[in-house]
């Protein structure tokens, strides 16, 4: 399938549904505003969480069904980097006997391969980059549009990681802080769609970060639920 294809595919499951109608140009004063108010107040509060620890916690759903269950204590070590230390695992399900098992067991690495893929995928998206939010600015890939009804504003930014992938940012219009992300891309190939949606919470100290990620990879009917609670002052 082509780039283009995917686009057809991605509009066909409603995501293009995450788009409304234009109604401000990629290189109009109120998109390069609000561009450039969220690349700051994103850098600010990736700056701010590095004070913080906190819980992570994962749910993997296969065709709607809970797979597993994991909690990690989560803080930024001296390199910057996210250090994770397991705290919780649910126990796996008991091996099959004979061939079964064999065949069950290889399909569990697969799938736990493939797992890994996603969240590193996701992580391309989750915080956003002010950086590959620049480059799509100046490739002229970004457009704004006014919901109304409450919503906030919404910057779609297209080819933000991959040709034919579509971040959409939903920002307060006020402060251009972010309240959500909605993200269509995909894995190696056009029709491994992975869809992802984010919605940020607030500290006490205004710094945003993101409460619930919802990860769905269609093909492999997988589901991945990330929720990061509990923040408190690191003591590392």
């Amino acid at each position: 399938m082509t780039h283009t294809g995917f686009r057809q595919t991605v509009a066909a499951c409603g995501i293009a549904l995450l788009v409304a109608p234009v109604i401000a140009r990629s290189q109009s004063p109120e998109m390069q505003q609000r561009v450039l108010a969220m690349k700051e107040s994103i850098a600010q509060d990736i700056q701010s969480l590095r004070q913080y620890e906190w819980i992570e916690t994962t749910v993997i759903s296969i065709k709607g069904e809970e797979k597993s269950r994991e909690q990690k204590q989560c803080y930024f070590g001296a390199d910057g980097g996210i250090q994770k230390t397991t705290m919780f695992k649910s126990p796996p399900a008991p091996d099959k006997p004979g061939l079964r098992g064999k065949i069950a067991e290889r399909k569990k690495e697969e799938l736990a391969e493939y797992m890994q893929q996603v969240l590193a995928l996701v992580k391309t998206y989750v915080p956003p980059d002010p950086m590959r939010i620049q480059a799509v600015k100046e490739a002229g890939k970004v457009s704004v549009d006014l919901p109304g009804g409450g919503r906030g504003a919404r910057l779609n930014l297209r080819d933000y990681a991959k040709p034919g992938d579509l971040l959409t940012a939903e920002v307060d219009p006020a402060s251009n802080r972010l309240m959500g992300l909605n993200v269509a891309t995909y894995l190696n190939e056009a029709k491994d769609i992975v869809t992802l949606t984010v919605r940020f919470a607030m500290l006490q100290d205004g710094t945003r970060y993101p409460a619930t990620e919802d990860i769905v990879a269609s093909s492999k009917d997988l589901a991945i639920n990330v929720t990061n609670s509990g923040y408190r002052k690191a003591t590392h």
